[in-house]
């Protein structure tokens, strides 16, 4: 199956005003542009350009492959937030435009992703050189423009848009409030397999660091090529355990990055119970597992980590990566509970939560991190990489 970035943009000077919008289609794989598209709208408003350069994109797409998937990027959070179905759509004249863009391609194969307008340039380029053209009544097409400048756009557009555009801003909860600015996205990826990971056996921080498995090594090489089809990650942080550092080291070379690692990222140490079965520890230890699986803040045998220690680790990094990663997406490899644990907070969900989520080995779950303090939880276990 092919994969597709759509990138759209739409701008309006006046809000309603003289509107364009521009998109582009671009390989997934290769990172080649495959198709622009771009249109004077004569006067309408901001969103409802945004919205035409979305459906434009995904004409395109379509066109090019009907069977793809596609990743849309786009820089309104109205029409992400939107699409994703998290936001209503409360405006008459947008709610056409959004049944439009949900029926071209089969549901499940379109995602939305938002992202910084400097990173949207070639989009708002084409839609800007749309505006000028329809403003000045000349006859144009993508492509067209020259003065090109070094980023990629034309410094007379990039002007405009800076001084023009009007940014919306979508109703959120009970009243009216700005866009809340990219999130720090977290893509959570749990290891590939050791020798241990068939045979169910706990493998915490405090056993034998086992390394992957020819099987993981394998599924490491898979989500790498799947994490560079996708081409959204901008940064990769590891646990310091061997398997984590594999996992991300394979991933690392496919995607050109270096590796950091955070020692808060490591798994629970299990105590006495390293290497051991559930039915193993349920024989030798049967009074401390029932304790754990009844209260976070019991400890496996041996003076192990508690699950609520293992909470206040894995908050204070959270804590630190968003911070340090704010609008951008990092992919954490790390284990079965930081990834849990994560997940859990985001949720708000109970402890006892923990043990009613599966995460495969090279699994990939996504959490995004907004401005204002809130969570977004955006996939669980996804292993379709590893089919």
């Amino acid at each position: 199956m092919r994969e597709f970035i759509v990138e759209a943009d739409g701008g309006s000077r006046g809000n309603p005003g003289p509107a364009g919008y521009g998109a582009v289609v671009i390989d997934a794989a290769t990172g080649e542009t495959l198709a622009e598209r771009a249109e004077f709208l004569g006067t309408v408003t901001n969103n409802v350009a945004e919205y035409r350069g979305l459906l434009a994109g995904l004409r395109a797409a379509y066109e090019l492959d009907p069977a793809a998937r596609v990743h849309v990027r786009m820089d309104s959070k109205l029409v992400v937030e939107q699409m994703s179905g998290r936001w209503k759509i409360k405006h008459p004249d947008m709610k056409p435009l959004a049944m439009e863009a949900s029926r071209i391609f089969p549901a499940g194969l379109v995602t939305y992703e938002w992202i910084p307008r400097e990173r949207n340039k070639h989009a708002d380029r084409l839609a800007n050189e749309a505006m000028d053209a329809g403003a000045s009544g000349e006859s144009w097409s993508p492509g067209a423009s020259a003065e090109a400048s070094p980023a990629g756009g034309t410094a007379k557009a990039d002007a405009d848009l800076r001084a023009a555009r009007t940014v919306a801003t979508p109703s959120v909860g009970w009243g009216s409030a700005p866009d809340l600015g990219a999130p720090a996205t977290f893509v959570l990826l749990r290891h590939g397999e050791t020798p241990l990971t068939p045979e169910k056996r706990f493998s915490g921080s405090g056993g034998s660091d086992p390394s992957l498995s020819d099987v993981g090594r394998e599924q490491a090489e898979r989500v790498a090529a799947a994490l560079a089809r996708r081409g959204t990650i901008q940064a990769i942080v590891s646990s310091p355990l061997a398997r984590t550092r594999e996992t991300a080291g394979i991933v690392a070379a496919r995607l050109g990055l270096e590796v950091g690692i955070d020692d808060g990222l490591r798994e629970t140490d299990f105590g006495a119970w390293e290497g051991l079965t559930f039915a193993e520890v349920h024989e030798r230890h049967p009074d401390d597992l029932a304790a754990w699986l009844a209260s976070p803040d019991a400890e496996p045998t041996g003076g192990g980590e508690s699950f609520a220690a293992t909470a206040t680790r894995i908050a204070a990094t959270r804590d630190k990566l968003v911070a340090a990663y704010a609008g951008r997406t990092v992919l954490l490899v790390t284990h079965v509970t930081p990834i849990k644990t994560l997940v859990r907070l985001a949720l708000g969900a109970p402890a006892e939560s923990m043990f009613r989520m599966e995460l495969s080995a090279a699994s990939v779950s996504v959490v995004a991190y907004y401005a204002d303090g809130n969570a977004s939880v955006r996939l669980l276990n996804d292993t379709s990489h590893l089919r």
